[in-house]
């Protein structure tokens, strides 16, 4: 009995090795044959247009990489040299420095710059931050055309996809109405179904991602910018001084301290 039980056992053990090795002998060339090429071509003409999606998601990631940064909108090193130009009310110096450094920060501040009035009540700054908020509004509305870019795509690649589903489900059925009961024959329909389903949300998932992250990215530094804005233009009127603090100028009044000892006294007197 045990004699019988060791034989079967090596049996089945040199069954195994042989079919490991048949399989090792097979696999490559199957592996070679399962490429993305291959299933691209599988999925039919609709894996076309989710070609194009990616490529328009991808360039439009490395624009927003590029461009959608604190670098590039708002610099350290020209927001310290604005604040010094303000302090200074040295206006000319200032909108030069924004005419040969553009960005974000430069161009909404040149905007109020050109509406200085010196014979107006602090310099008409009502005015220049009316100027800078049309000039940051259609900042927005310029940076945000590209990132919206990438919800169109989040929104297309799906529904080519769902499209696709539905013209291979078609073509399954189809071929079963003709008789075709082999899986081999609806192989090919549902084929470009599941294959347009997986394009699609490939595509869509990372630009719905990115879609979010860079939207909320420039929300928040255009945020900054316009509060940075504000400072600067405080600073030209005499109501900061380029450290941040308050001071008394001809526009802005001090608030009058009281003497502890003047106050008992007077109320002595009442």
């Amino acid at each position: 009995m045990k004699n019988l039980i060791k034989q079967t056992t090596l049996i089945l053990s040199a069954n195994a090795i042989l079919a490991s090795t048949a399989f090792a002998q097979e696999g490559p060339e199957k592996a070679q044959d399962l490429t993305l090429l291959y299933y691209f071509n599988l999925g039919g003409i609709w894996m076309y247009p989710l070609l194009l999606c990616s490529f328009g998601m991808i360039g439009v990631c490395v624009f927003c990489f590029m461009q959608i940064n604190k670098n590039k909108l708002m610099p350290p090193d020209l927001l310290n040299a604005f604040k010094n130009f303000m302090a200074n009310r040295q206006v000319g110096e200032a909108y030069q420095l924004c005419q040969t450094n553009p960005s974000t920060l430069s161009k909404v501040l040149s905007s109020a710059l050109i509406r200085v009035n010196y014979d107006k009540e602090m310099y008409n700054k009502p005015a220049m931050e009316a100027s800078a908020g049309e000039s940051l509004f259609h900042e927005e509305t310029r940076l945000m055309f590209w990132v919206n870019l990438l919800n169109v795509f989040a929104t297309i690649a799906p529904m080519l996809g769902l499209l696709g589903t539905v013209v291979g489900m078609i073509g399954a059925f189809e071929d079963l109405k003709a008789g075709k009961t082999e899986p081999s024959d609806l192989a090919g329909g549902i084929g470009v179904a599941m294959l347009t389903t997986a394009g699609g949300l490939i595509v869509g998932i990372p630009s719905m991602f990115f879609y979010f992250l860079f939207r909320g990215q420039l929300q928040g530094l255009l945020s900054e910018v316009q509060k940075n804005v504000g400072i600067l233009l405080d600073i030209f009127s005499g109501e900061l001084t380029a450290e941040g603090g308050r001071q008394a100028t001809g526009y802005t009044q001090a608030v009058p301290t009281i003497d502890p000892s003047s106050a008992q006294a007077g109320a002595a007197k009442s």
